[in-house]
């Protein structure tokens, strides 16, 4: 690696990675995307798992989703970012978690977090997140699922717009009346169906990209507040 200096500072510190024998040019610009993010540095020394808690914290200083005492479901939660933030701000605490997180993937313990090593698809999945809140409704529906891409961009649309019909379902099914519903969706992703269904659930309905959201990630946040409430049957 050599380190450039544009400015002075850690802001103007750039890391370059050279390529080397038996690793992929792709996997060279991922390391030095990585290297030289701030929002990586950050998680580092904030004690974050990942660069994407700052999304939720840029979010939610914004919106005020989550609120001390409130309950919180995180879908598709690994590494733990989101649940860690959602912990600090609702005050979840180890002996009374208000914070329960799914995922197929390993997570190490969040403190404050119930933890379900899950694959959110299972049919059994929506009865285990609601049991493990006692079977009390969430306040708050949080999605950061994303299918892993394939490259065909039709493909990609449809993994990740079926994800996000699921959590709004979730969410339809499951939240306290007023309780708010936030999921990644990505450009071309949201289907007008769909967002015609949360418009008529909740309050109000709107996109947006949060800074911490890499500009030339195709990714987009929807926001949902106000849930009107559901006929429909939780389990």
């Amino acid at each position: 690696m050599s380190r450039s200096k544009k400015g002075t500072g850690d802001r103007g510190l750039h890391v370059k990675v050279k390529t080397s024998a038996g690793r992929r040019e792709s996997s060279t610009r991922w390391l030095e995307r990585q290297l030289n993010d701030p929002y990586v540095r950050r998680a580092r020394a904030d004690g974050y798992r990942s660069r994407a808690a700052y999304k939720l914290i840029e979010i939610d200083d914004k919106h005020k989703l989550l609120k001390p005492g409130y309950r919180v479901v995180d879908l598709g939660c690994a590494p733990g970012g989101w649940c860690q933030v959602a912990v600090e701000r609702v005050q979840s605490s180890v002996e009374a978690p208000k914070v329960v997180g799914i995922d197929y993937l390993d997570m190490d313990h969040v403190r404050g977090t119930t933890f379900l090593k899950k694959d959110f698809l299972d049919d059994d999945a929506p009865a285990a997140l609601m049991e493990a809140l006692g079977g009390n409704r969430p306040d708050v529906v949080l999605s950061d699922m994303a299918a892993p891409t394939t490259g065909h961009k039709q493909t990609d649309h449809l993994r990740t717009t079926h994800l996000f019909e699921i959590a709004i379902d979730f969410a339809r099914r499951n939240l306290v009346p007023g309780g708010s519903f936030l999921s990644k969706v990505f450009r071309g992703g949201t289907e007008n169906a769909l967002l015609q269904d949360l418009k008529r659930d909740f309050k109000t309905v709107a996109h947006l990209k949060p800074p911490a959201s890499r500009k030339e990630s195709p990714e987009l946040y929807v926001i949902a507040k106000g849930f009107r409430g559901s006929d429909l049957d939780p389990d």
